[in-house]
């Protein structure tokens, strides 16, 4: 693995946002910028070879590297930046680059809050197989100053050390305040009850309480300048994790590696909130 931040790059306004935030977080690592631009091979055989490779596509290619890069120098005058032509499967080839960086960034395209993120297929390989952690960039963020700090879904009862890492890495980074929140649903066996008897949920939720607080005491003695909050809430993880989103400066999850007959399996937690979160999303990868 090299020390860098890697970033997907196809000339969409979702890539250029993606850059834009990638040139940051490679200041704040004090790490290179990758630019990776793939050209994907035609599909099929009888494809004629003018599909492929041509030379006004490797000038239109390279115009658009050496654009990016003085975007990112006018805003970053002494940040090293690498740019990277690959040719191959757009999905394969980012996941390779992924694996050998930092951080990957990648861009998606929103279309508003209610929709959310519209993510293609080589974005959701990407972060459903890269062994590092993987961020997904809107193009635009309408809204102002988003002051939610950075939002980390963890699940009390699963091994987790990689997403507690990463968070507080990220939060030392950015001087920003840490806010955990872990759900938690109502046994079966309790039925109605809580209907009848609302105190049941405050008397379970506050055997919760001190689960959160324990699994994060380490990391808080590690990071003591690092604001931390943590909250047991009652309620489906994914939608309590969308609504924690909309004042988020960024929203990490974890993704546990699970193969599914058609391909990488996120989870309901992590794809809800990659497409329904206006923050930027990480994506975690987790044993």
């Amino acid at each position: 693995m090299t020390a860098q931040v890697t970033v997907g790059l196809d000339g969409s306004d979702e890539s250029l946002a993606a850059a834009r935030w990638a040139a940051t977080q490679a200041v704040l690592r004090e790490v290179p910028l990758r630019l990776v631009h793939v050209e994907e091979w035609p599909s099929m055989p009888e494809v004629p070879m003018a599909y492929a490779r041509t030379l006004a596509h490797d000038e239109q290619t390279e115009k658009l590297m050496q654009e990016v890069t003085d975007r990112v120098f006018k805003h970053h005058p002494d940040l090293e930046v690498i740019t990277e032509h690959a040719h191959g499967r757009a999905a394969e080839e980012l996941t390779a680059a992924a694996n050998e960086a930092d951080l990957t960034v990648l861009g998606s395209r929103g279309l508003g809050g209610v929709r959310g993120f519209l993510v293609g297929s080589v974005s959701l390989a990407v972060v459903g197989v890269a062994r590092q952690p993987v961020v997904l960039v809107r193009a635009t963020d309408d809204r102002e100053a988003p002051e939610g700090g950075i939002v980390v879904g963890v699940d009390i009862h699963r091994q987790c050390e990689a997403l507690l890492a990463f968070s507080f890495s990220e939060a030392a980074r950015k001087c920003t305040p840490l806010r955990f929140l872990h759900s938690w649903a109502l046994p079966a066996a309790y039925g109605n009850a809580s209907t009848m008897d609302p105190g049941i949920r405050e008397e379970l939720g506050s055997h919760l309480l001190g689960g959160p607080d324990d699994l994060l005491e380490p990391w808080r003695k590690r990071y003591p300048d690092v604001e931390v909050e943590a909250k047991s809430v009652l309620g489906s993880p994914a939608y309590r994790l969308v609504e924690a989103a909309q004042t988020a400066q960024l929203v990490i999850v974890g993704r546990r590696s699970r193969s599914a007959p058609l391909g990488p399996h996120l989870g309901h937690v992590a794809h809800a909130v990659i497409h329904h979160s206006p923050a930027p999303v990480a994506i975690v990868p987790m044993a």
